[in-house]
């Protein structure tokens, strides 16, 4: 159960790492691309503020729960590669 621990913790760094460097980026961004910044915030901050009841849930049902969370971070990682793009 520690490598999906592991695994979580590596993913949600990755994900702040990333958006630490769009949120650099985003003071020039465009109208259109700051509404799709503002959506990602809103899951990010459900993600992050469920990420404490997700890690206890790992240890007993860390394959549903890690599956969902790997969607929810995909969803996020292709939300910033796109803004990535539009930058």
């Amino acid at each position: 159960m520690g490598n999906a621990r592991e695994e979580t913790e590596k993913l949600l760094q990755q994900l702040a790492q990333q958006r630490d460097e769009l949120s650099v980026k985003m003071s020039l961004a465009k109208l259109e691309v700051r509404d799709e910044w503002e959506k990602l915030e809103k899951k990010w901050a459900h993600l992050r503020a469920n990420t404490p009841l997700i890690r206890e849930e790992l240890d007993s049902t860390s394959a549903k729960v890690g599956a969902s969370l790997r969607q929810a971070a995909e969803e996020i990682r292709a939300g910033y590669a796109r803004l990535r793009g539009r930058l």
